[in-house]
């Protein structure tokens, strides 16, 4: 018996939120999975949003993708943040369940598969280092760290920087969190030649209005990145 079975017989699995045994670590039971919103299907080129239909091999794009100028080509996102995926958005968030990064990243890596580029460099969306202190880890590099060591990607977590502190965006409007996160992301100026002629995969675990996205976008552009992805662990849905 190997020394991982002999641990599975003292400490059996379980599963991720709740007491319910499973099979294997890192799981969820059968009644957490199906209260998990996995997004899968048709969905937005754009932001990963589910969209009505069938898959036709052309990218779709959701209607506040057509209306509103994305400064990256392509986004996804693993689960729609509700119900159980938001437990565990903010288990990994606010409840020092740091445990959840490894699961959370090989979710993250399955829906990434149509954006991953040979000679990507990834990197998260920081926090501002007031916050940083305060949370003592950024859950977004925890997610970007283990989904480049999964597709073998470069990883850089102190690409970017809040040179502000921009508080919550919880009960701004559209408009007032693209104001709210103007200029308020610029490239640490010991890491801007990593950008230069590369393609930027940046990593949340939330997307709401897809404004901090922007704003970290519009920062590796400006920095001479050829393209940005985006990837988040869950996306807010108008619908959802």
């Amino acid at each position: 018996m190997g020394l991982q079975a002999a641990l599975h017989l003292i400490y059996p699995p379980q599963c991720l939120t709740c007491d319910a045994l499973v099979t294997t670590d890192f799981g969820l039971c059968g009644t957490c999975w199906r209260e998990t919103p996995f997004i899968t299907g048709l969905v937005c080129d754009h932001c990963g949003v589910p969209l009505p239909g069938e898959e036709t091999g052309k990218p779709e794009h959701c209607d506040d993708c057509l209306t509103i100028a994305r400064p990256w080509s392509q986004g996804r996102a693993a689960m729609l943040y509700r119900d159980n995926a938001r437990r565990l958005v903010l288990a990994l968030k606010h409840g020092d369940r740091l445990d959840l990064a490894r699961p959370a990243a090989h979710w993250l890596h399955r829906v990434a598969g149509p954006m991953l580029k040979p000679g990507m460099i990834v990197a998260p969306i920081p926090l501002h280092w007031l916050r940083l202190i305060k949370r003592r880890y950024n859950q977004a590099a925890l997610l970007s760290a283990a989904v480049a060591k999964l597709a073998d990607l470069d990883h850089c977590p102190d690409l970017l920087i809040r040179r502000r502190h921009t508080g919550s965006q919880e009960g701004r409007s559209r408009d007032g969190r693209f104001a709210n996160m103007a200029d308020a992301l610029v490239l640490h100026p010991r890491r801007a030649n990593r950008v230069e002629g590369r393609h930027v995969l940046l990593v949340d675990d939330v997307m709401t209005s897809g404004a901090t996205f922007a704003a970290a976008a519009e920062a590796c552009i400006a920095g001479g990145a050829t393209g940005i992805s985006v990837l988040a662990l869950a996306r807010v849905a108008k619908d959802a």
